[in-house]
């Protein structure tokens, strides 16, 4: 296993006084292939004041941690690494928290691993021994990409339902039948959790998926997909086969939010921008159930969702209150599923200048890029079908917003207050409306630059739209 130098003197010096661990997902990461960036050892046989002494010399201890025998060290070089006491749990209340702690140095290595979650995090390694711990089977379970309970006192933390959740996304996981079925039977106990922690498993689910429809299998598999009833309506909401041939809004949805993974220009943009689009696209339909109607369309008798996309909004709203997304992100999320559908809407050819500079208005702080992946991942997910004449609109919308610099920002406003007091105007409530007609009058591209719109408000001015 690689290890940074900066943790190597530490282990050898706890290695004199106990039986150092690597453990969680440092092991597992590096058995999947990936670079663990979060390095956590546990450490048997020595207690608390006989760690903290062993640390001492490396860098700062934060012992903040101590009534769960835990120890953050800060080497010199910047590093931050967790050292533990093996610990015995026992349940005193409801919810995440209701746990008394107790370290117990004593606790052997299948001991520990039981007091995990699951079986793929709780496989440990002896870096001096150069050997995996792995009572339970870990490794094996990740091999077959199972994700397992490590035992009955997995009904302890309801959390532990929703971590499944985002494992399964991140890491391509199929819930084990077992650990579905121990999950339904705490299924009511979802109450218990703090909105907090159920965003913290939400938020990775958005920014580190690697396969999003497998966590929303977990919940549906564990029967806390009804926690989510914005998502759970999406199942059983019909779709026209000849448009949708993948199946109803909740399959189709599964398949959008794969599809947004795979696009590289996703997995390149920053942890804020993975998450709102994601979640973007999560929601994308979620105005379906509520507008789909079997009708005529072109005389032919159809599942067709009329107004869906304005539907969506208040859904999305209540979705992210639910989840306990922070405020910031709704305001960004709502623009794009109401205006996910604009490239279906008008000219099937062209976009105009007015109205792309009206759709980068419509969806700030979220832009005409961001709404282009979310147009794309929507295209994507209705296998087989494939369609160039969605994605060459998609293309040319981009292709128009860059030619009008809209692409990654809304228009702002060029007329100002500031230019009405240099044509001899007093401020006065009247300045308002003269400038909101001034900025439509932008949009509609009757002027482009600062020389235009200080020439329209002058003719604004001879016609009387303020007084002299």
């Amino acid at each position: 296993m690689r290890l940074p130098d900066s943790l190597r003197e530490p282990l050898n010096a706890l290695r004199v006084r106990g039986r150092p661990r690597l453990v969680g997902g440092c092991v597992r990461d590096e058995l999947l292939g990936l670079e663990p960036k979060d390095f956590d050892v546990e450490v048997g046989g020595v207690d608390f004041e006989q760690l903290q002494s062993a640390l001492a010399p490396f860098g700062a201890t934060d012992v903040i941690g101590r009534s769960f025998g835990v120890i953050k060290l800060r080497t010199r070089d910047g590093h931050d690494y967790d050292f533990s006491l093996p610990r015995r749990e026992s349940k005193t209340g409801a919810g995440h928290r209701g746990f008394a702690v107790h370290p117990d140095p004593s606790h052997s290595d299948a001991e520990a691993a039981l007091r995990r979650d699951f079986t793929l995090n709780a496989i440990s390694w002896d870096p001096f021994e150069d050997r995996l711990i792995d009572p339970l089977g870990g490794e094996a379970d990740l091999r077959q990409r199972v994700l397992r309970h490590t035992g009955p006192a997995f009904v302890e933390d309801p959390l532990r339902v929703l971590r499944a959740m985002q494992f399964a996304a991140r890491f391509s996981l199929t819930l084990a039948p077992e650990t579905a079925a121990i999950s339904r039977s705490i299924v009511d106990t979802y109450s218990e959790l703090p909105v907090e922690r159920v965003w913290g498993e939400w938020e990775k689910w958005a920014t580190k998926s690697e396969k999003p429809s497998n966590g929303l299998t977990v919940l549906e598999e564990t029967g806390w997909l009804k926690h989510f009833p914005e998502i759970a309506a999406l199942r059983g909401c019909q779709q026209e086969p000849e448009w949708h041939p993948e199946g109803d809004v909740f399959t189709h949805t599964q398949h959008c939010c794969d599809a947004l993974v795979r696009l590289p220009s996703w997995a390149k943009l920053p942890f804020e921008r993975r998450r709102l689009l994601l979640l973007a696209v999560l929601a994308h339909d979620f105005g379906k159930p509520a507008t789909t109607v079997y009708a005529p369309r072109r005389d032919v008798l159809r599942w067709i969702s009329p107004g869906h996309e304005a539907a969506g909004a208040p859904v999305s709203s209540a979705f992210l209150a639910r989840i306990g997304a922070p405020h910031d992100l709704e305001p960004y999320i709502v623009p794009l599923v109401v205006n996910h559908l604009v490239h279906h809407h008008g000219p099937k050819s062209e976009f105009g200048d007015s109205q792309v500079r009206r759709l980068a208005r419509r969806l700030a702080p979220a832009t005409i890029d961001d709404l282009a992946l979310v147009m794309m991942a929507d295209t994507f997910g209705r296998p087989p079908l494939y369609s160039p004449q969605t994605i060459n609109l998609i293309e040319k919308l981009k292709a128009k917003s860059r030619l009008l610099e809209l692409s990654s920002q809304a228009p702002k406003p060029i007329l100002q207050g500031r230019h009405l007091i240099a044509l001899g105007q007093s401020p006065s409530p009247n300045f308002k409306p003269l400038l909101g007609e001034a900025f439509e009058a932008q949009l509609d591209g009757v002027f482009t630059n600062e020389e235009g719109a200080v020439r329209w408000a002058k003719n604004q001015l001879r016609r009387g739209e303020l007084s002299q």
